[in-house]
């Protein structure tokens, strides 16, 4: 038995190099629940703390769940740290007010809570990160519970050895250390030791679906296999290899068909589609990820239900969790969260007179207006236009565009409904309000960013040019937008 339990001491610390899992000099919050796994876990570290060069700090968190017993595990909890002489914080939160606030599952509102708590006593004690008794039979249970729950491929790598999770805006790295040890180990070591760690009840109710998996689905699964365990931990490995692969791919996709704003996440439609579905659903995650913080509540059907939003046509949503929304435009698909305005436009709610020639500052624009001899390099963008200053005049006006508009755009020979226009040149549904209108008291003489009016254009008989700037503010104050050309008169 002594033997059997300094291998186990020996595997831990193997395992703990073998994944990188501590540094030397590192400070470490160990959760200690009172029970089994988590008592092996604290003790085998604390046995070992001067071989690994690191600093153990306990963490107790008192769930108030189970009365008198929860009240033992922390006094359980207090009085192991003091025997091994490390300091502790224990606490107690109230899970049943969190569950009900929230909204939540008992099992989520015990797990955001626990985590909130362990990132509060890393941040606190300025440690590192956190450490969890996490045995072999969690990580099979695991996979089990994300493949009943259809969580995908990723969610059949079960427990990893280190994972950085968000709860509440919180981030914590949490490491575990116990991935190959089984829990009957955790159980022999404890006794070896004389431990005593507390049993929770709450443990063999078929209430929690972790628990029904432990104890109904998987007796079934060794009827059929004995091996099931060791099948399960196989697959695994071979998932998480092949997540580490496509998500190293995707990254290097990431770059070409992603950018990124501070409130969404662009993606190119035609980019994404010349990608593989695995490197597109890969891609998909990224992005959750990078706007939530995490891949929490994220299931396969979401990620199915976005990649099939590839082939539907512009204007239409799609809701997820935590409030996002991925919308549909003609060449992009556009991941924000609901209510975010994703249009660079500023809003456009009156009509405004331009100073011609002259500068008008009207909100969120600046329009600088200039007359200028037909002779000489005239530069264009986007935002720079010029016109037969003749035909156009000097009475103009911004606004956005009214029912029933209709202009003659470059290039064409008839008029044609503003409207149509817009669906034409694949501006998105929600830019259109917002896109400034230059008009005269006849007609519109410029959608601006997209085209002028066939009608005003300068010709080789034009005398006099009028040129049209306009600025977009933003943080700085006014910049000037898109990219320039050069044209030479």
């Amino acid at each position: 038995m002594a033997r059997r339990e300094k291998g186990l001491e020996q595997r831990v610390l193997a395992f703990i190099q073998k994944h990188d899992l501590f540094s030397t000099g590192q400070k470490l919050v160990v959760a200690v629940s009172g029970g089994t796994d988590s008592v092996c876990l604290l003790h085998a570290l604390a046995r070992n703390q001067d071989k690994l060069g690191v600093e153990l700090h306990v963490a107790h968190l008192n769930h108030r769940l189970r009365g008198d017993e929860s009240d033992a595990d922390a006094a359980y909890a207090l009085n192991l740290a003091h025997k091994l002489k490390l300091p502790a914080s224990v606490e107690q939160r109230d899970v049943s007010a969190y569950q009900k606030r929230h909204g939540l599952s008992l099992e989520e509102a015990a797990r955001e809570v626990r985590y909130g708590f362990l990132a509060e006593v890393v941040r606190d004690t300025g440690a590192a990160k956190a450490v969890a008794g996490h045995t072999r039979d969690d990580h099979v249970e695991t996979i089990l519970l994300h493949l009943l729950r259809g969580a995908g491929i990723s969610g059949l790598r079960g427990l990893l050895p280190r994972a950085v999770l968000t709860f509440g805006g919180k981030q914590l790295e949490v490491v575990r250390p116990l991935l190959e040890i089984s829990r009957q180990e955790t159980q022999e070591y404890c006794q070896r030791y004389k431990l005593h760690p507390c049993f929770d009840a709450s443990n063999e109710s078929l209430l929690l679906l972790r628990n029904r998996i432990r104890l109904e689905l998987l007796p079934i699964l060794r009827e059929f296999n004995l091996a099931i365990d060791d099948a399960l931990v196989r697959l695994a490995d071979i998932a998480t290899a092949d997540v580490s692969f496509i998500e190293e791919q995707a990254s290097r996709s990431w770059r070409k068909v992603a950018k990124v704003d501070k409130n969404a996440i662009y993606l190119d439609v035609a980019g994404l589609k010349a990608q593989p579905p695995a490197l597109q659903r890969q891609i998909f995650k990224q992005a959750l990820a990078q706007l939530r913080g995490s891949l929490e509540d994220i299931e396969a059907s979401h990620i199915e239900s976005m990649s099939d939003f590839l082939s539907r046509p512009a204007g239409k949503r799609l809701s997820l969790p935590d409030g996002l929304t991925l919308t549909t435009e003609y060449d992009r698909m556009v991941l924000a969260r609901e209510g975010t305005s994703t249009c660079t436009l500023p809003p456009l709610n009156d009509s405004f007179k331009i100073e011609v020639p002259g500068e008008t500052t009207l909100p969120g624009w600046r329009v600088k207006a200039a007359v200028l001899d037909s002779s000489g390099e005239i530069e264009q963008n986007d935002f720079v236009a010029t016109f037969d200053f003749a035909k156009a005049g000097r009475e103009l006006a911004v606004r956005r565009r009214k029912p029933g508009d209709r202009f003659q755009p470059l290039g064409m020979t008839q008029t044609k409904k503003l409207q149509d226009f817009m669906v034409d040149a694949k501006i998105p549904v929600a830019w259109r309000n917002r896109v400034p209108l230059v008009c005269s008291p006849q007609q519109i003489l410029w959608v601006v960013g997209w085209r002028i009016d066939d009608r005003v254009k300068v010709t080789s008989a034009s005398r006099q040019i009028l040129r049209l700037e306009f600025q977009k503010r933003n943080e700085r104050g006014f910049c000037g937008t898109g990219l320039a050309r050069t044209h030479r008169r």
